[in-house]
């Protein structure tokens, strides 16, 4: 028993008698904006606790073997989609036989709505030999002398019907997947799908091929949270000019892992661009280019959530600091509206007495 005062003393938090304490009205203010206060801080620091954040790593990519998905999602308001054709190649200029395409080709009025449907099934390949996909002046020179003498009543067909098309303002939009080796090279979109003589015998000239193009959509794998692809809804006219435009990529090995632990194998990329208009002499023919090669650096990308312990240290210490706040504001309210009263106060007696003092003197 003799230990109970002195443990008594160690008390913190004292309590006054019920009958000591006084409630005003300018403390209710205080406490319920105080209250306010620490409602809206609790909210905010929740939500700051429910959502995550990322983090980055780097490292060196040691995938071997695999593919790489290219989406494309791309119209061109000026060519009907007879004329058109995506070639790809790899940096080694090999032929690729079993390379995987899914490709559609959708026909739009001048309005830009759908008005047919077009799967392209056979995507042209050209082996390019050491030049890589980057001297293009000459690469279907070889086959236009074979189809020299092709010139038959289906070319007639064909250039009646794309012309028709052309005086109707169609376009195209080209949009799919690729499956290409994971090695640099190039795809592109234009009109070398076409024999030479056919090309000339519609367009009149390769100054005449007006490549302007929107790029709705280019990814090089699935999307993940947070992700920019900079050539999305990109869009590049052409006025009484053509020419050809080349988009130099940077691809980026991207892993995107969730809370779940589930991995996500993807592709970042940057990209630079360029326009080479055509000259008269040139005997190349305006197209498309995307030119990708692959960094050997892997991007990790993970998902976490903050620490339970830290969201409750942050809840202490702003609940807390709220509270000792609105207990000093309380105080110092408490004081000055004392402090104006007392001085209201002591004024009375003296106003009493001089009226007093006058009225003796009447």
């Amino acid at each position: 028993m003799a230990r109970i005062p002195s443990l008594k003393s160690l008390n913190a938090f004292p309590h006054a008698e019920e009958h000591l304490l006084k409630k005003t009205y300018s403390g209710a203010v205080v406490t319920i904006l105080g209250l306010i206060i620490m409602f809206t801080l609790f909210v905010h620091e929740l939500q700051f606790y429910l959502t995550t954040y990322t983090v980055h790593q780097m490292s060196v990519d040691l995938k071997r073997g695999e593919t790489l998905p290219i989406h494309i999602n791309m119209s061109f308001p000026s060519l009907p989609c007879e004329v058109l054709s995506v070639d790809a190649i790899d940096m080694s200029g090999k032929h690729e036989v079993d390379l995987h395409t899914n490709i559609w080709k959708l026909r739009l009025d001048r309005y830009g709505h759908i008005i047919g449907t077009e799967y392209l099934s056979d995507l042209v390949e050209k082996e390019h030999g050491a030049h890589h996909g980057h001297d293009h002046g000459n690469e279907h020179h070889d086959e236009q002398k074979k189809h020299e003498h092709t010139f038959n009543e289906d070319a007639e067909k064909m250039v009646k019907s794309v012309k028709q098309a052309l005086e109707n303002g169609e376009g195209c939009r080209v949009y799919g997947m690729l499956d290409v080796q994971r090695v640099a090279g190039n795809f592109h979109i234009s009109v070398h799908g076409l024999n030479i003589f056919v090309a000339e015998k519609i367009f009149e000239g390769s100054s005449h091929v007006n490549v302007s193009h929107v790029i709705h959509e280019l990814s090089f794998g699935p999307k993940y949270p947070g992700i920019h692809n900079p050539l999305d809804e990109t869009s590049r006219i052409l006025h009484d000019t053509s020419g050809t435009f080349k988009y130099y990529i940077k691809v980026v090995p991207t892993e995107y892992r969730s809370l779940s632990k589930q991995v996500l194998p993807t592709n970042q990329f940057s990209v630079t661009e360029y326009f080479l208009p055509i000259r008269p002499a040139d005997r190349a023919w305006p197209a498309v280019y995307f030119l990708y090669d692959l960094s050997p650096i892997t991007v990790t990308i993970k998902e976490e959530r903050r620490n339970f312990l830290h969201f409750l240290t942050r809840l202490c210490a702003v609940l807390g600091g709220t509270f000792a706040m609105t207990g000093m504001l309380d105080r110092w309210m408490y004081r000055i509206i004392e402090s104006v009263t007392n001085s209201k106060t002591r004024s009375m007696p003296r106003r009493l007495q001089h009226e007093q003092y006058l009225a003796r003197e009447v």
